[in-house]
Formats: C-alpha cells, sequence, structure tokens
C-alpha cells in the first residue's frame, strides 16, 4: 500500500515550500509486517537515474562511478605520485611487515592517503565549481582538506618509520 505524505505546515501553521517539495518525493510504504517507512518516490523525471536502479544493476552502475572517479583523480598530480608509491609501498608492507597484522596496517595506512587525496580533490573541485572569486568559506574548506592529507601523510610515514624500526635497527 503506497500513499503520499500529507503537506506539513510550519510553525505558524503556514505551507513551508521547502517542506512541500521534499515532501512530495516522499511516499509512505507499509512493508509486509505492517510496520511503517518511508522511502523517496522514483519519479520517471528524476535528476538521478541511479536512484530509479535496484540491485546488481546498481551495483554495476556503482562501480562504474567508482571507476570514473579514480580516472578523474588520476589527472592529479598529488594523486598520481601517490599510487605510484602505492605499487612500491604495497607489495612491501607484507615484507616488512612481520605479522598480518602489521603488513595489513602497513597497507592500510597507505591506502589510506589515496582516499583522503580524492576526498580532498572532491572538495576542491566541488570549490572551484562554485566560482573563480575568493571566498574565505572556500579557504577554510580546501585549507582543512589539505590538512586532512597532511594528517594522513604524517600518519602513513610514523606508522611505516615504527614498522622499520622494529624489523631492521631493533
Amino acid at each position: 500500500m503506497i500513499q503520499p505524505l500529507g503537506h506539513p505546515t510550519g510553525a505558524a501553521g503556514l505551507l513551508d515550500a521547502e517542506s512541500i517539495a521534499i515532501n512530495s518525493l516522499l511516499m509512505r510504504r507499509w512493508d509486509s509486517s505492517g510496520m511503517q517507512k518511508f522511502t523517496m518516490q522514483n519519479t520517471p523525471d528524476s535528476a538521478n537515474p541511479q536512484k530509479a536502479r535496484r540491485g546488481l544493476t546498481r551495483v554495476w552502475h556503482a562501480f562504474g562511478y567508482s571507476l570514473a572517479g579514480l580516472r578523474a583523480g588520476w589527472y592529479e598530480t598529488a594523486f598520481r605520485q601517490e599510487a605510484v608509491a602505492s605499487l612500491v609501498l604495497l607489495p612491501a608492507s607484507w615484507w616488512v611487515g612481520t605479522t598480518w597484522v602489521e603488513s595489513a596496517m602497513l597497507a592500510a595506512t597507505v591506502v589510506l592517503v589515496m582516499v583522503v587525496e580524492l576526498l580532498n580533490t572532491g572538495i576542491e573541485t566541488a570549490i572551484d565549481r562554485i566560482g573563480p572569486e575568493w571566498h574565505a568559506l572556500s579557504k577554510r574548506a580546501k585549507d582543512m582538506g589539505s590538512a586532512a592529507v597532511l594528517l594522513s601523510l604524517l600518519l602513513c610515514v610514523s606508522v611505516w618509520a615504527a614498522a622499520i624500526y622494529y624489523r631492521f635497527l631493533a
């Protein structure tokens, strides 16, 4: 059983335009146990066709979007440098680590740097799309993304330095 939600009213009893717009996409549904749940309505004119996909089709398309993101990241110099370094560091993690946990932690720090770099690139790309003019909030967002990359790099270097010290020098 599917039923559109009623129109919400604001604190003053007036219709809130934003609530109506969001509410028009929500559908009230009941599952087999009779519990009520809310889901997004699949409208044919939806701006995002991914929302209408289900099952393996959705997973397949999401995988394609992920590959497109990796291809886009490859055009960033910093990501390319980290990817090339990972080609050396990931196999080396199994040689430097004395247990599988140590090896996994060394590999995880390398992958973490690449993940944070992709997120930072996404933030910078979104900020650049807004406009080329300088704004304090844009600078702040970009600086925080850069700080996240720095912290992930410091974590990676410190974990690798400790592992190399205990494996070869201690």
